[in-house]
């Protein structure tokens, strides 16, 4: 039996889109491509205002090692270098283009049925120049993580399939759909990484995806459905029984985590040399005709996927990027989808989200996944005592939400975490 992580959380996983094969969103018309979609520096532009560009042109250039290049999804002009609304970062430099409806790919993108041949060196280089990042969320440069130094020797690679954020369902749709791509995928990792031992989590409430991966000969197992689940440390906890040390990674305790998305994306450039240039999307919420897992263009505004998925049922109250937990809510249905976006959540309604003042039930400390207590870095944060807060560890928050979730008095715990791990990043510059 696994040990499991301590902490974490039950909310209702509400994944009515389990069932909805994904579907693909036909190209847009215009796209907006933020050059930074990735942990690290910014791609710099390659192209400027009335160039021509094919699906797969590569119009950013990676700009230092943790940074990866960008790519056109679509055929068309390029009308604009300019500021434009971003999901994460409010705003960012972009690349506006306007389609010709055209199916013209780069000619350079071709099926090499011997990818598996290719060397490490190859891989590693395929994937850096496809762009890919990891698509759990944090969009980490993917040839940097398969890459650790020297004295910190991988020996197990995890497949995270765990998908545990409510009411998102594109992880556990690419399962059941291509579970071969994915597999694959994981190879090509485990190889560039020469580690021994490869395991694919997922939780227990998608048995019928872990039985079609488990047919692809490759060691499948079933973890307990809870949230965060899915986050690395707590995954490696709950696998292997290893802790990675505060303010460490995985590659301290000789793992790597990696998720079906990133594989998927990695066969796909290893085999057809296609760069990341669309993903699979969970699109739900009261505030949204349809539910449904599709297909998306990297650049599409929001509103033409909703559009997609019926439009709206009312005006919305809120729309999300990402899941309930730890999504972004957005200030403009305009906003386009990048790498990282694994949902658009519509809500119709919203709750009343007043604070009252804390009561001091310890409910944040019991269900915290990295053992902090969040309701004495919220004081110290609200007291701008930022010294404090690092010392107790702020830098270890990986705000996951099961603070707020669990309190009582709805502070919004997450958002003063978040604040106070800025505020001790921006001390620690100066």
């Amino acid at each position: 039996m696994l040990r499991g992580f301590s902490g974490g959380v039950h909310p209702p996983e509400d994944k009515t889109t389990e069932t909805c094969a994904i579907e693909i969103v036909p190209p847009p018309k215009r796209v907006c491509i933020p050059f930074s979609q990735h942990t690290g520096k910014p791609a710099r532009p390659l192209v400027q205002k009335d160039d021509l560009v094919r699906i797969g042109t590569k119009i950013g250039e990676s700009d230092g090692f943790i940074s990866v290049p960008i790519h056109s999804s679509v055929a068309g002009k390029v009308i604009a270098i300019e500021q434009y609304a971003h999901p994460v970062l409010g705003s960012a430099e972009c690349c506006i283009i306007e389609s010709t409806d055209s199916d013209e790919w780069e000619t350079n993108i071709m099926e090499n049925q011997n990818y598996e041949q290719l060397t490490r060196e190859e891989l590693l280089g395929i994937i850096k120049e496809a762009g890919i990042v990891g698509l759990g969320g944090a969009a980490f440069p993917t040839h940097v993580k398969l890459t650790p130094p020297p004295e910190k020797p991988i020996d197990t690679l995890i497949i995270n399939g765990c998908e545990c954020e409510p009411m998102l369902t594109a992880d556990h749709r690419l399962m059941l759909e291509y579970p071969t791509g994915i597999t694959e995928g994981a190879k090509l990792f485990l190889k560039i990484l020469g580690a021994h031992n490869l395991i694919f989590a997922v939780e227990d409430n998608k048995k019928n995806a872990a039985e079609i991966v488990k047919q692809e000969g490759v060691d499948v197992r079933l973890v307990k459905t809870k949230y965060p689940q899915g986050a690395e440390k707590q995954l490696i906890k709950a696998l292997l029984n290893r802790e990675v040390p505060r303010g460490g990674l995985p590659m301290d305790v000789g793992c790597v985590v990696q998720n079906v998305g990133t594989c998927y994306a990695a066969f796909q450039a290893a085999r057809y040399q296609k760069p990341l240039i669309d993903r699979v999307v969970t699109v739900t919420g009261t505030g949204v005709k349809e539910s449904k897992n599709v297909l998306v263009r990297i650049g599409t505004p929001a509103i033409d996927v909703i559009n997609y998925c019926g439009g709206y049922t009312n005006p919305p109250k809120k729309i999300i990027f990402g899941g309930p937990m730890m999504g972004i809510a957005q200030y403009t249905e305009y906003v386009p989808i990048i790498k990282g976006t694994s949902g658009i959540i519509v809500w119709s309604e919203v709750p009343d989200e007043s604070e009252d003042p804390c009561v001091r039930c310890a409910s944040c400390v019991n269900v915290c996944p990295m053992g902090l207590m969040p309701t004495e870095i919220y004081a110290f944060v609200r007291n701008k005592k930022f010294s404090k807060a690092k010392e107790y560890g702020v830098l270890d928050c990986i705000e996951c939400g099961c603070c707020a979730y669990a309190c009582p008095a709805k502070i919004r715990l997450v958002h003063y975490l978040k604040y106070g791990k800025s505020e001790v990043w921006r001390l620690s510059k100066k």
